[in-house]
């Protein structure tokens, strides 16, 4: 069976565009929103950490006439590194089909936002694999329905529950261990919803103009800088069978979190996405969509691909709220 040769191939600007603006209308999804993007122009590399424990040290002192002042240095760890390996769908948009569309239709913009939804299914998956789960950041608090204990609250669901005494309470816990304010709060679909409901909530802005919970006044409340809300949602069953239809990321779930919004060197961050924009054609955030004739099946195929590495850098800069709600 013949395949297309490399002067085949040919990346489409005009489709790549539409996959990257696609990328932006899609709110539903999280991955691209909580962390700094890196443009990278290598598929791996190495990236530097500094010591935090050097740079927060209290080592100056009072300097007499004629006399060195006191010096010191910090650790640098150079052995953190990335790979951004190349994740890739098609869709092949055959001859017959094409002839027969209808003239509101196009085969290949519906077939270019069709392979980029199911590219962001995924890229939403592995943030929430690499980022939304236990067992990730300094601190895990877990909901519960009753009589919390050690790192442990009462689910927000619950009537009497306070989640911006304990969401505060971690930022100000984070400020103090890392020198750096929780920026962000990433909240599951349900957690969202039980939040605007929340009675401790409501009675906090009650004197507001807007008396209508949303992502803007939760982050006066929790006092950050941005509330997401993840609600990208996938098909669980196999094809052909009956759709099984769940979030892509724990709805009951939430992370706080310092995001540096401008990334440089000797900046934390409590992650960052590596996206590999020195591919061939690749756009901004590490994609690029190609359209090539397959002969043998009498189509053209769309192709995308996108390539990131999605990357834990300080881990003491989060809470992770498992069980949020029940």
């Amino acid at each position: 069976m013949s395949k297309p040769t490399a002067s085949d191939v040919h990346v489409n600007a005009p489709l790549t565009n539409v996959s990257v603006a696609y990328i932006q209308a899609a709110e539903n999804y999280i991955a691209d929103k909580v962390f700094p993007m890196v443009p990278v122009q290598k598929q791996s590399d190495r990236y530097f950490v500094y010591s935090k424990a050097d740079f927060f040290r209290d080592d100056a002192k009072i300097r007499a006439p004629s006399t060195e002042s006191a010096g010191g240095g910090f650790a640098l760890d150079n052995t953190p590194n990335y790979f951004a390996p190349v994740t890739a769908f098609h869709k092949d948009v055959d001859d017959q089909v094409r002839s027969n569309s209808d003239a509101a239709l196009n085969p290949d913009r519906d077939a270019t936002e069709y392979v980029t939804q199911i590219l962001l299914i995924r890229k939403d998956k592995a943030w929430a694999t690499s980022y939304f789960t236990t067992g990730i950041w300094g601190l895990d608090l877990t909901g519960v329905a009753a009589a919390p204990g050690a790192n442990q609250f009462l689910q927000w669901n619950d009537a009497v529950s306070k989640p911006a005494s304990v969401v505060r309470g971690e930022v100000t816990r984070i400020t103090e261990a890392t020198g750096k304010k929780p920026n962000v709060m990433v909240l599951g679909a349900r957690t969202y919803a039980s939040l605007c409901d929340n009675p401790d909530i409501l009675d906090r802005i009650k004197f507001t103009q807007r008396g209508n919970v949303n992502p803007e006044i939760l982050a006066s409340v929790f006092d950050v800088d941005r509330v997401l809300v993840a609600r990208s949602t996938n098909n669980t069953a196999a094809e052909g069978a009956a759709a099984v239809m769940a979030y892509a990321v724990n709805s009951k779930a939430a992370l706080l979190v310092y995001s540096n919004p401008t990334p440089s060197l000797m900046q934390p961050s409590g992650g960052y996405t590596f996206a590999w924009t020195g591919m061939l054609g690749a756009g901004a955030a590490g994609v690029r969509i190609k359209r090539f004739r397959m002969e043998h099946l009498e189509s053209d195929r769309i192709e995308g691909e996108m390539a990131w590495d999605q990357k834990l850098v300080a881990n003491d800069c989060g809470t992770f709220f498992a069980s949020a709600v029940a």
